[in-house]
């Protein structure tokens, strides 16, 4: 079962896995067909990512992304942005880069990403590495997701200075990306410094995998613009759609496409009614991290409103 098409017509994402050039962006919002994803904490005692990831390519799904977090401060200060308790999900995950390789074995047309990938808790040239290679490996099917994180403890048991995180996360993806797309890579920062590496393997895809920033806060879009390939933001919090028609101002001044895409997308035709006029051109949804049965329960109601709003119900 597939839903959405490529803007050049062709396979979804095919344009980004050959490396092709992407499409202009528009001049005012198409309404475009939407492709639908599914997001996942793999946890250690749910579904596996391999039986997971083969489940979302049977029924017919375009990508799967995972969260990470390498572990939860017990003390629990930052606030969580989804409510007052915090899912016990979010420190039984597998590592990102594994669960995502097991996902990318056991498929082979599906987009696979972090939803998201946690630079500033990550050394930018293992994490360089750790890409190229599982987009490699999956024969150009990484969506690379990224994100500066809300848990400042966690941050902090990294050597991350909460305060300058997203001066922090700039340097880090800018800096992945020259060693994606450049043979001899030098990155001299505030905080990133190297000279002259060799880095091997390069990523399937040219120039590199597209890079799909996450966050909702005031300045997001400003990261978007200045190192994005798509703004990724979480569907819940507000403002998503109202600040769509900035992101396209942003894109027809940069004179490149960025697109929209957001993650944790309700099973609401009516929600991706909105999202379609709004420009957005994937939704992901999140199945709870459950036993199969529970798992397969919940992508049925995603497909069920998937059907309702393309009108195939």
């Amino acid at each position: 079962m597939r839903w959405g098409h490529a803007r050049d017509g062709t396979a979804p994402g095919r344009w980004r896995a050959h490396g092709w050039p992407a499409p202009p962006p528009p001049a005012c919002p198409r309404l475009e067909p939407i492709e639908f994803g599914i997001g996942y904490f793999p946890t250690h005692d749910a579904a596996a990512p391999d039986v997971l990831a083969r489940l979302v390519e049977e029924h017919g799904f375009e990508s799967l992304f995972f969260a990470e977090h390498t572990h939860i401060p017990a003390s629990r200060e930052s606030p969580w942005p989804g409510g007052d308790e915090l899912p016990r999900k979010y420190w039984h995950c597998h590592d990102l880069f594994v669960a995502l390789m097991a996902a990318a074995a056991a498929t082979t047309r599906l987009r696979i990403g972090p939803g998201i990938c946690l630079v500033t808790e990550r050394d930018p040239i293992i994490t360089a590495k750790e890409a190229a290679s599982l987009d490699r490996l999956s024969g150009g099917r990484l969506e690379f997701g990224v994100g500066a994180g809300w848990n400042r403890e966690e941050m902090r048991n990294h050597g991350t200075d909460p305060r300058t995180r997203m001066r922090l996360m700039r340097e880090r993806v800018e800096a992945i990306k020259a060693i994606w797309t450049q043979e001899e890579a030098s990155y001299e920062g505030e905080f990133v410094r190297f000279e002259r590496i060799w880095s091997y393997p390069k990523p399937a895809q040219r120039p590199h995998p597209p890079v799909l920033v996450g966050g909702n806060g005031p300045t997001v879009l400003d990261r978007v613009e200045a190192f994005g390939d798509a703004w990724f933001p979480n569907y819940a919090r507000a403002g998503v759609l109202e600040r769509a028609p900035e992101l396209r101002e942003r894109a027809e001044r940069a004179g490149r496409r960025i697109e929209l895409q957001t993650i944790g997308v309700p099973a609401d035709a009516h929600v991706l009614e909105r999202l379609r006029q709004a420009g957005c051109t994937r939704a992901v949804h999140w199945l709870p991290s459950a036993s199969l049965g529970v798992v397969e329960a919940a992508l049925e109601r995603w497909e069920q409103a998937i059907a309702q709003f393309t009108g195939e119900r």
